[in-house]
């Protein structure tokens, strides 16, 4: 998947905007971040501690926990160069469904 397949895959996904925080492009739901674009290659998602631990153990060698606090918050990398396109979409959806207001996610059907 490539850099702009990306963003157009968040910028579909309801109420999604694209901002930056620190130089780095992001895209968020309101002011709440679900997604970044850091580098080349690398998106970074908003999981819960949960759902980045099983991401970690079921994908290895395309995930890792974003290094110091931000990772111990649930911040993943996800290298996407090659990567299962499924896993990525999923990945986006639940990252946008965890900082997406509720009645938005229940209105999109995305639960």
């Amino acid at each position: 998947m490539l850099t702009e397949e990306l963003e157009k895959l968040a910028l579909s996904l309801p109420g999604t905007q694209e901002n930056a925080h620190f130089g780095t492009r992001d895209f968020r739901v309101g002011k709440r971040i679900f997604m970044s674009l850091p580098e080349a290659g690398r998106v970074v998602f908003k999981f819960t501690r949960d759902q980045q631990r099983m991401l970690l153990e079921m994908e290895p060698g395309v995930c890792a926990a974003v290094p110091g606090g931000w990772g111990d918050r649930g911040w993943t990398s996800l290298y996407f160069v090659g990567a299962d396109e499924e896993l990525i979409r999923q990945s986006m959806e639940t990252a946008w469904r965890n900082v997406a207001p509720k009645n938005l996610v229940r209105k999109n059907g995305r639960h």
